[in-house]
């Protein structure tokens, strides 16, 4: 049987007076690699896509992180110049597809402002500029030309009990990078916490009573995907949840 298709979400920049759709290699490697599946890119083209017609051809959506983030009028706050850059064509097209997708049943792994974008996408709400709130740490990245270096293990999570995330973990803390200024605030509809980082900072989300798969995390797994235990487990499970979605889509 062919291998999988993963809709892999794309951001949208400005280069030599056009607009480029592109996402990050290492979303694109941990999907063929970790998952074991193909990634094909989904254009930010917002209403004039088919989201419909895009799923129904595809058998999980990999929903990535940004230096981008989602706009703040999206969840009714103000944004800020200080608060951005924003790519409103990536927030058109990726609310959307993950509530579709979800409500469909469709496998969903989203990764950083993909885990953001869920939780806006079903009307939660979203935390600004985490290291100035009083108790939170500071979780965007060193600053730095090495993206090992920005990427490198920054602190501890903690498993909450019973959920699909520590059916893929186990139970017991482990480590995480951490490259982000936004975070969740309110839960959306049907949204429970998987895990939280010990500042009370959430770090990964699932859909209660979701049809299909879904996992959302805001450290970024892809990078680690090939030596980092948890990263491992966390694709390769997005990756059985593909395989099993698409025979019995084949099936129908």
């Amino acid at each position: 049987m062919s291998k999988p298709l993963v809709l892999v979400t794309a951001d949208v920049k400005s280069i030599d007076g056009f607009n480029w759709h592109a996402t990050i290699s290492t979303y694109l490697q941990a999907v063929l690699k970790g998952a074991d599946a193909i990634p094909m890119i989904l254009p930010a083209l917002g209403a004039d896509l088919d989201i419909d017609a895009a799923l129904d051809n595809v058998d999980g959506v990999l929903v990535t992180g940004s230096r981008s983030n989602v706009n703040p009028q999206l969840y009714g706050q103000e944004p800020t110049e200080a608060n951005g850059p924003y790519d409103p064509d990536r927030d058109a097209t990726t609310l959307p597809l993950i509530k579709r997708a979800v409500e469909r049943g469709v496998p969903v792994f989203a990764i950083c402002r993909g885990m953001q974008e869920m939780n806006v996408a079903f009307g939660g709400t979203l935390l600004t500029e985490v290291q100035e709130i009083a108790g939170r740490k500071d979780h965007r990245p060193p600053t730095s030309d090495s993206q090992d270096e920005r990427f490198r293990i920054a602190h501890t999570v903690e498993i909450h009990s019973g959920g699909p995330l520590e059916t893929v973990l186990g139970e017991e803390p482990f480590e995480v990078n951490s490259l982000h200024r936004q975070a969740v605030g309110e839960l959306g509809k049907g949204l429970v916490i998987e895990a939280k980082a010990e500042d009370g900072t959430i770090e990964a989300m699932t859909i209660k009573d979701a049809p299909g798969y879904v996992m959302a995390t805001q450290w970024h797994p892809e990078y680690w995907v090939m030596t980092d235990g948890p990263s491992k487990k966390l694709f390769s499970a997005f990756g059985d949840a593909v395989r099993t979605y698409r025979q019995k889509r084949l099936a129908l």
